[in-house]
């Protein structure tokens, strides 16, 4: 070793040995030329596997093919699917962020190939596929088809679907079509938007997604989204579940007319009928239990079913809510009472403070009848439904609507759908879609974490697959490719997804 030493030879066995390991070793001194890259790798591997076995990479190969576009518009699509699953940014942002991430076949897009795959999948489609009344029919309509008829075994039947809106304001005029001002539920009357809705099967399996005009009512969609979905996926009856906010009287009267089942959310505070005759109406609630629960432990949610005037009401009853609603309401209270020793000026404006006020020419102060009243609608709703299913499956069956609340959460505000910048119709359909296509995924990941027993925060899984990189270094002429240590949950979702971690270190081509 000392005779090597003397001689600088050290590093120079070292290097020949390294040539019959299994794992290169590689040796950094002041005299080598070495080059180091960092690329992340884990998001690509795990939801470019999702992509292909749900079936939407064959749909958009299908749907291309006799297009000669002189890029991979499949590949296109899946780069801005990816990025708008992790990061909330701007599609502009896509391509900077695409330079730190190895996805296989995207190495060529630029950012004007991701509008232009945006703009094929909003295309409106030609005139023999087309159903007028329903407005144009775009690419994406008939991608949501195929994905459906492809895995109809993994679908139910559509004996049950979920259906909720939202609005989506612009940053501009919003396309000839689309852009409206309308009722915002951003609190953005000032711009224009569109309404998206989202329909879901029992599973909670996003089905498709719908776009109109912005200046478009929730009641008025109820109806022909139904009609519109029996024609695109050849179901016969299919019941409803639907929120409050879809209903009008004359919605209940069509129902109730063609004999479509649902099951819709009223309007307790604002319905005379229902405050004052079915919330009032004595009777025992029944406990509600999921399948999986543990019938040993008290149900949270309750039920009694009343028959008024032959519609037929269940009265649901959270009781922990319940609780978290009296002591809401004791603590606006409390509240009030010290506001009112300022003065009543103090309260002019305040919403929550206004529904216990009485008013008199020379007075203002708490009214115990108010209270009293506030009081009847602690932990409740009601339903209303003209199927036979009993009350506690009701119940249940409009729980699971929320499940297209958190599809609206994530578009919003987890997929940062909104605002949106594009100008043309064809865009901004693209758009919306990618941000659909990013909630299969994301479905689809949730039901190969449940199989295997797991449940993970969506923002644990985007961290530790965002950490999982691989480092090539290159030095006097050899590459090699280094995988960081897998972190947290990240090898659990990989197992679940089954998808082979590549090896530690590996020589490069």
């Amino acid at each position: 070793m000392d005779q090597l030493q003397d001689k600088g030879r050290i590093e120079t066995l070292i290097r020949s040995l390294s040539r019959f390991s299994e794992k290169a070793l590689l040796i950094l001194s002041g005299q080598s030329d070495v080059s180091a890259h960092a690329m992340t790798i884990g998001p690509a591997l795990v939801f470019d596997r999702l992509w292909k076995e749900s079936g939407i990479q064959d749909c958009i190969n299908e749907l291309l093919k006799g297009r000669k576009f002189e890029f991979d518009v499949e590949r296109a699509i899946f780069l801005t699917v990816l990025h708008r699953l992790m990061v909330s940014g701007s599609d502009r942002f896509c391509e900077k962020w695409q330079r730190d991430h190895l996805i296989p076949g995207t190495e060529t897009l630029a950012l004007h190939h991701l509008y232009r795959a945006m703009t094929f999948l909003g295309e409106v489609v030609p005139e023999e596929h087309a159903a007028g009344k329903f407005g144009p029919r775009r690419n994406k309509d008939l991608i949501e088809e195929m994905l459906f008829y492809k895995n109809r075994d993994l679908f139910s039947n559509l004996d049950l679907v979920f259906f909720d809106t939202t609005s989506i304001y612009f940053q501009g005029q919003g396309g000839e079509h689309f852009g409206r001002r309308g009722f915002s539920k951003d609190h953005r009357p000032d711009l224009f938007q569109m309404v998206v809705g989202a329909v879901l099967d029992e599973t909670g399996r996003p089905i498709c997604c719908e776009m109109w005009p912005g200046n478009t009512t929730d009641v008025t969609t109820l109806l022909p989204e139904l009609e519109r979905l029996q024609s695109r996926f050849s179901v016969g009856e299919c019941c409803i579940v639907a929120d409050r906010g879809m209903i009008s009287a004359g919605t209940l009267e069509k129902l109730d007319e063609d004999e479509t089942p649902y099951i819709l959310g009223t309007r307790m505070r604002k319905v005379k009928r229902i405050n004052t005759k079915i919330l009032t109406r004595a009777g025992r609630y029944s406990e509600v239990y999921p399948e999986s629960a543990d019938r040993r432990k008290p149900a949270p949610l309750k039920v009694k079913e009343v028959i008024h005037e032959g519609t037929r009401y269940i009265v649901c009853l959270n009781e922990r809510q319940a609780r978290k609603d009296a002591a809401d309401r004791e603590a606006i209270l409390e509240s009030l009472k010290r506001k009112l020793k300022q003065g009543a000026t103090s309260l002019v404006g305040n919403r929550g403070y206004r529904r216990y006020l009485k008013v008199a020419k020379d007075s203002t102060r708490i009214d115990p009848a108010k209270v009293k009243a506030d009081a009847r609608f602690d932990g409740k709703w009601v339903l209303t439904t003209n199927t036979k299913l009993p009350a506690d499956k009701v119940a249940l069956k409009y729980k699971e609507l929320w499940r297209v609340e958190r599809v609206f959460r994530d578009m919003k505000s987890l997929l940062e759908t909104r605002p949106v910048y594009h100008q043309k119709d064809e865009n901004i359909a693209g758009h919306v879609f990618c941000s659909f296509l990013a909630l299969v995924l994301r479905k689809e990941l949730d039901q190969r974490l449940a199989d295997n027993k797991h449940r993970f925060e969506w923002s644990d899984i985007k961290q530790d697959l965002k950490a999982l990189k691989q480092v090539e270094i290159e030095e006097n002429g050899k590459c090699f490719a280094i995988r960081t240590e897998c972190k947290g949950v990240c090898g659990k979702v990989f197992q679940s997804v089954r998808v082979a971690l590549p090896p530690t270190i590996k020589a490069v081509a």
